[in-house]
């Protein structure tokens, strides 16, 4: 081996353990990434299944009466209309 490969070697041996902890970091890391992503995913999934399924049930319909809100304005009209 040339001296410049064995430098080399050295180097690396030296620093084995300081790239071994980077390495190490950076995998825990873009596991992290992968289930936030993940998470988010199926959030979004689940969220949208649920909205497809509210809008396929049926929707209560409510009927109001206003018969007593007309009777009640033509009675203030009644009321303002002999006041002055």
């Amino acid at each position: 081996m040339s001296q410049e490969k064995v430098d080399k070697y050295k180097q690396e041996k030296a620093n084995r353990k300081k790239n071994m902890k980077k390495e190490k970091a950076q995998n825990a890391l873009r596991k992290c990434a992968v289930v936030v992503v993940g998470a988010v995913l199926i959030g979004w999934i689940g969220y949208s299944a649920y909205g497809a399924y509210e809008a396929r049930k049926p929707q209560q319909e409510a009927q109001l009466d206003y018969s007593a809100l007309v009777g009640m304005a033509t009675e203030l009209e009644k009321v303002n209309g002999s006041a002055q």
